[in-house]
Order: C-alpha cells, then structure tokens, then sequence
C-alpha cells in the first residue's frame, strides 16, 4: 500500500514523533510497502504521493531521527518557523486523502486529542489507532481519572489548577501539565519551595495543572494490542524517575518484560488494562501505566491512545516478548485499523 506517515507537529513531543514516525516508515517500507514520512505541521511542496515519494527517496536518510535529551523548545521553533508552520501544513490532506493509509506517529497536540482522527473521518481518510472518542478521553488526564474513578479504577487522587485559581501546598505531590504526554512538565514536589517552583514551570505548558497524589512504589506498563493484553514491563531509571531523559536515552532505564512478579499481580494489571481500555473506549493498540504500592495496591497513572513506538519505547518491547517484531506490530495495527468496525 501507499502509506503517510504523519510525526512531527507543533507538540513538545515533536521530536518523540519524529522517531516514532521514521522507526515506522522503515518497518512498513521492510514490509514492502511505501511509507511517506510527512511533517505534520511543515507538510510538503508535492501535490501527489508519487512525486512526494520520488522526492523522499532522493534523501540519504529519510526516516533517521535523534532525540535530545532535553525537550525541544517548541516557542522558540514555531517563532523561527512561523512562515510554514501550521496546525496541518500545505498538502497534507491531500496527500492522505491520495495514499491507502495514513499511520498516525503523532504524540501529544491534534494528533492525540482527538481532533485530527475527527476530521480524518469526515474526509473518509483510514488511519491506525482509536478514534476521535477515545483520543479525546484518553489524552485529557482529568477526564480519563474521573472516569476511571467511576468505574472502579484505583487513580491516584488529584485536583485541577485552573488558571488565576491559587492553591496551598499540601505535601507530596507530583505537579504535571493536563494534556502532555512523555513526562513533558512533570515535577515531583517535596516541599511548599518546590510546589511553587513546580507551579510556575507547568504553566507554561498549559494554564490548566494537574496536582496529583504522590504515590511510592514501583512503575509498571502494559499494553494492548487489538484484543490481547502484552506482557507487563516494569520501568527501572538509573537515576531519578522516568523523565524525558530517562524515556528516549538509551541506557539511562532499565526495562524488564515480562516483569518480575507475582502471576497473580500480573494477571491484576492485565484485567485492569482491558477494562480501561473498554472505559475510555480506545481501540487497535494502547498503553496504561501504572504504580503498585509495596503493598500490593495498584494504580493506574495516564492511559496512552498512540503509545510510543521510538528506539527505547516500552510496547515494542512488549511485543518483542511474545515474539511479534517491530515490522510485525506495525503491520498488524495496520491491519487491525483497516477492519475496524468503531471509525
């Protein structure tokens, strides 16, 4: 098939997509397809798959992408860029609406709320991962927590900080913007000095803040795969918690899969897994995160509509444990999308 491939974007995980997205292009073009890696928010000159293909295959290196240890800085980027960046840049539509299939590599901003799967449907185009209903409720922490709450999901408790609202320090807390994903923002708080700090800083994400229960224990994810829960990972950092850095250098965490525990929490997360799945009405492929208490108690931190899929990110690896390569995960959510009923 003809295959966009769109990454990039105007989110502060640009960079996490651009890896994703190229990792992705290089699977399916291994799969004997042809994969368009498109840039979101800078699009592309060429009005056809076919000349904008031509044109890729001139690059020494299309789909090769480094992650910074540091976030980028996305203010500074739109400024600098601010003659071709949009939201969706030119041709991108029609270059999707042109291919068989547009796999959607993005992490954070429209691809991710929902609202690109939204006008993808209106303009009958077929694209991997859930639809609008699911981004949308997945990507909004506060929403995705109350409904977990309802339905008997243990979250950690939290409040939201709107903007001009003031708020006391209340203990440890973890301070993290409402819509990011990839750590972006995240502080974990000690003192009513750091509290404050922490305030200032995740503002200028987004004016609506999370502040959420701090929770010792140890870190664990599990993905979905269609209708079969992968094989729990635990995440291990060498230093400090799994941040940015932490997340996308390689080395700097250690990640076990399946991990090292009891059948009987295993078999407790995977349960939880499905059914925030089902909560939050996500399809294709997923991924929930989780802490657990040394004694035992579980709970789900965020629930992630298009999992990372760079060098170091945790589903792959998931896969890679019951024997499903990179270029087989890809295909098959591919193919999963394409027989979807719920788009």
């Amino acid at each position: 098939m003809n295959i966009v491939v769109l990454a990039g974007g105007l989110s502060y995980e640009r960079e996490v997509s651009l890896s994703s997205g190229g990792q992705i292009a290089s699977a399916l073009e291994e799969r004997g397809h042809r994969a368009l890696l498109l840039d979101v928010c800078q699009g592309n000159n060429q009005r056809t798959f076919e000349s904008a293909y031509s044109m890729q295959q001139q690059e020494a290196h299309p789909f090769a992408y480094y992650i910074d240890e540091k976030e980028p800085d996305m203010p500074r980027f739109i400024e600098k860029n601010r003659t071709q960046n949009k939201l969706i840049g030119e041709n991108v539509l029609l270059l999707c609406q042109e291919a068989d299939f547009c796999f959607i590599a993005l992490h954070g901003g429209i691809g991710e709320n929902g609202k690109l799967q939204a006008l993808f449907d209106i303009y009958g185009i077929r694209y991997s991962g859930s639809g609008y209903k699911g981004s949308l409720l997945a990507m909004d922490k506060d929403i995705s927590k109350q409904l977990m709450k309802m339905n008997g999901i243990p979250t950690p408790k939290w409040q939201i900080l709107k903007e001009g609202q003031a708020v006391d320090y209340a203990g440890p807390c973890v301070v993290k913007p409402i819509d990011n994903g990839s750590s972006i923002g995240v502080e974990l708080v000690e003192s009513k000095e750091q509290f404050s700090n922490a305030l200032k800083k995740v503002k200028q994400y987004n004016s609506k803040v999370m502040i959420e229960e701090k929770i010792a224990g140890r870190e664990f994810s599990v993905g979905i795969l269609g209708d079969k829960v992968l094989p729990v990972i635990e995440i291990i950092p060498k230093k400090g918690f799994y941040n940015y850095e932490n997340k996308y250098q390689k080395g700097a965490t250690e990640e076990r899969t399946p991990a090292d525990i009891p059948d009987d929490l295993a078999q407790r997360l995977s349960e939880l897994t499905m059914l925030v799945n089902q909560t939050l009405g996500l399809s294709i492929y997923a991924r929930m995160d989780y802490l657990v208490t040394k004694e035992g108690e579980i709970y789900c931190i965020e629930a992630n509509s298009l999992p990372g899929m760079t060098p170091t990110s945790l589903l792959p690896q998931e896969a890679a444990a019951v024997g499903i390569s990179f270029a087989e995960l890809v295909e098959r959510i591919v193919e999963l999308s394409l027989q979807s009923k719920d788009k």
